[in-house]
């Protein structure tokens, strides 16, 4: 007995030695990469404000200018401000026709690689790293450089910018759709098998079914994204009311109402249908009754 209770201690001392151990070399691990991380944000910050026309600190005291500016100008003009919001009102519009498109054509894409890619239920499951690495490229590049290119090719307008974001979506949307795939349970997919249906059919009506709400709500919270994307894309030549914000801030002292007014319909904008995209989204995942 006595000999089983020493070894017993020493199994229980070795046990807790051991995690000390391993939360010491955690800890180490982790101050090492928090100075790697410091080290970098200074020296990075440094190699800036030196290659940069202007200091940051001494440009630090100008940071609300333009902002106070805009506020000002557009406050002293402020009966003309519906009138501004109705002007640019057509610009809003395309703006959410480019995100809601864009949506829809990156979600219909993300659903394919994703079927595609995911283990268990890829058409072709040798192909799977290719799509994988396929959606890895699509996300790599920012909306703003694929609408750069394309705007070379095709000219500007809202079709770029089209193609920009929904290459975009497609990658992360494929990402995400995929993840949530891999976790739908298989026994459907292994009856319709049984069955003799094929893969498409094994797709829709086994595992289409368990991911509808998931990928729906994803689809959402990417449309919220989209909106704010096409709005920026309008900077480089994109279309939309980015490309009029653009205008309005180029303008400068006197035309600063126009960009108080564009600010003004982007943020009513976001706000609703970050509002209606949540409350859908929640209904989706929780239930009707939630």
């Amino acid at each position: 007995m006595a000999d089983i209770s020493a070894t017993g201690n020493l199994g229980v001392h070795s046990t807790r030695d051991a995690y000390m151990a391993m939360t010491r070399r955690r800890r180490a691990y982790g101050a090492v990469l928090l100075a790697a991380f410091i080290f970098l944000m200074v020296t990075g910050f440094q190699t800036v404000e030196a290659r940069s026309a202007g200091g940051f600190w001494d440009g630090l005291p100008q940071l609300f200018d333009f902002p106070a500016g805009v506020v000002t100008e557009a406050w002293a003009k402020i009966d003309r401000m519906p009138a501004n919001l109705l002007r640019y009102f057509p610009a809003l519009i395309e703006t959410i026709n480019i995100a809601a498109v864009s949506t829809l054509v990156g979600a219909f894409l993300g659903l394919v690689l994703s079927l595609l890619s995911t283990r268990g239920l890829a058409r072709w499951p040798r192909l799977i790293p290719v799509f994988r690495r396929t959606m890895d490229i699509m996300r790599a590049f920012p909306e703003i450089v694929i609408a750069l290119v394309l705007i070379f090719i095709l000219g500007g307008g809202p079709i770029p910018a089209m193609i920009a974001i929904a290459v975009h979506t497609a990658g992360a949307l494929g990402k995400l759709f995929s993840e949530v795939a891999e976790n739908a349970d298989l026994k459907p997919v292994e009856g319709l098998s049984s069955v003799g249906a094929n893969w498409s059919q094994r797709m829709l009506l086994g595992v289409f079914p368990q991911v509808a709400p998931n990928y729906l709500s994803y689809t959402l919270m990417r449309f919220e994204i989209n909106i704010r994307a096409s709005a920026i894309l309008g900077f480089v030549g994109a279309g939309g009311i980015g490309y009029e914000l653009r205008n309005a801030m180029t303008f400068g002292t006197g035309k600063f109402d126009l960009a108080a007014a564009i600010f003004v319909l982007l943020f009513l904008t976001i706000v609703f249908f970050d509002q209606l995209s949540s409350h859908y989204r929640n209904r989706l995942v929780k239930g009707s009754g939630a």
